[in-house]
């Protein structure tokens, strides 16, 4: 997964919304491949936004998110309840 302009080749894009404005994803379009097991791993969560979108881009590829990781989880600012349904542990919280 990366910012979008930043990898070669065919590629899947998804936007999404920040505090601020939005921004775009993308993955290689045979990065995953259906039935595929995927544990999203990310420093923070913050809004969520980022990790919905990845949650999005991972599914629509086919694969099935396990769980998603973090470092630091900011709690006020709700991003655990963009990503309901999912299973998400952060190693501290803030």
């Amino acid at each position: 997964m990366r910012k979008a302009g930043k990898l070669p080749w065919a590629v899947v894009r998804e936007e999404y919304s920040l505090e601020y404005g939005s921004d775009k994803l993308e993955i290689h379009r045979d990065a995953i491949h259906p039935g595929e097991r995927i544990l999203v791993i990310d420093d923070v969560l913050a809004t969520g936004g980022t990790a919905a979108a990845t949650c999005r881009l991972v599914e629509a590829l086919g694969g099935v998110v396990v769980g998603l990781g973090f470092l630091l989880e900011i709690e006020a600012l709700g991003g655990r309840e963009r990503l309901k349904g999912h299973l998400v542990e952060s190693l501290a919280t803030y």
